[in-house]
């Protein structure tokens, strides 16, 4: 099998590149597609968008409909999934899902394709494995990582900003947003590389995880 995976942005790959390969065999393949951003998914689904601009959800339909036509569903030759993960931050998770499936089903022919949505943010799979999180930042505040809810909708960067960043949440803000990106990408590079992929807590992460090794499996 191999996996195209839509990423929304570059700290997001940084986190794909070392877990995928936990998770799946060793004659399997990947390619990483790293956005600049989330977006939303556009009202009329054949329009399109700046490519340039490399916005993800604005991108979708475009991009499943290409797939669609490189890798259409059920081919035999060369098997391909695509793989979106991206956050699901204030939004619905089952409206959000049903907006992606309209984009999927408007594609003729289809590729097949799985949606994994980290809730509410990447951050939550780091907050999954706190050990890994104690591997490298020794120094990390248990007594705000253990108030930690799994998934939930808590704002979950600022919660492992709180534990690791000096200054918490509130000092990483105020440095802007390339800072917060650059901090973001260093989580990614530090925490992922020490997670055990079979203890994880986050459900969102679990899913992940269990969609890629149902497809390696076939």
């Amino acid at each position: 099998m191999h996996f195209e995976i839509l990423v929304e942005d570059i700290s997001g790959a940084k986190a794909l590149n070392i877990l995928v390969p936990k998770i799946i065999n060793t004659d399997d393949t990947f390619k990483i597609h790293p956005y600049k951003g989330i977006g939303k998914i556009p009202k009329n689904l054949t329009g399109t968008s700046d490519a340039q601009k490399r916005i993800l959800l604005d991108r979708l339909p475009k991009l499943l409909r290409g797939y669609g036509k490189t890798y259409p569903r059920g081919s035999e030759d060369f098997p391909v999934t695509i793989i979106l993960v991206c956050d699901l931050d204030n939004k619905k998770l089952e409206d959000f899902l049903k907006e992606l499936n309209i984009i999927l089903t408007s594609c003729d022919p289809q590729p097949e394709t799985r949606f994994c949505i980290a809730i509410e943010e990447i951050e939550a799979w780091y907050l999954g494995d706190i050990t890994a999180i104690k591997k490298h930042y020794t120094n990390a505040k248990m007594a705000i990582m253990n108030t930690y809810i799994n998934d939930s909708i808590c704002g979950t960067w600022e919660k492992l900003a709180d534990a690791i960043y000096p200054g918490g949440s509130q000092k990483l803000t105020t440095t802007g947003y390339q800072e917060i990106g650059r901090e973001k990408l260093l989580w990614a590079e530090n925490i992922t590389p020490h997670m055990e992929i079979n203890i994880n807590k986050s459900p969102s992460f679990c899913f992940f995880r269990d969609k890629l090794l149902e497809l390696t499996k076939n």
